[in-house]
C-alpha cells in the first residue's frame, strides 16, 4: 500500500488510501517529541473523519490531506499517440 505525506503548519501527516478511506497512519510535529498518532496497521488507523473529530485544532492539516487525496484520485487521463490532425 502506498503511503502519502502531507505537511502543513509544522505538522506532517502520513496517510494511506484504504478502500475509499483515508487512513491516518502517523501525525507528528516538526518539534522534538512523540508523534500524536502512530499506527502500524492500516485497518486500526483512524480515518480522516475520526482524526478531524479527535483533533479539531489541526483542521488546516486535515484540509491539506483532503486536497492531496483528491489530487491523487483525480489524475487527468494521459493522452496517448499523436495529436489529431485538424482539418
Amino acid at each position: 500500500m502506498i503511503e502519502y505525506r502531507t505537511e502543513c503548519d509544522g505538522w506532517t501527516a502520513v496517510w494511506r488510501w484504504d478502500n475509499a478511506r483515508i487512513r491516518i497512519m502517523r501525525v507528528a510535529t516538526t518539534a522534538p517529541g512523540p508523534p500524536l498518532i502512530a499506527i502500524d496497521t492500516p485497518t486500526a488507523a483512524p480515518d480522516l473523519v475520526t482524526s478531524r473529530e479527535r483533533f479539531p485544532k489541526l483542521d488546516r492539516l486535515w484540509d491539506a490531506v483532503r486536497r492531496d487525496y483528491w489530487r491523487h484520485v483525480c489524475v487527468p487521463p494521459r493522452r496517448s499517440g499523436r495529436p489529431r490532425d485538424e482539418h
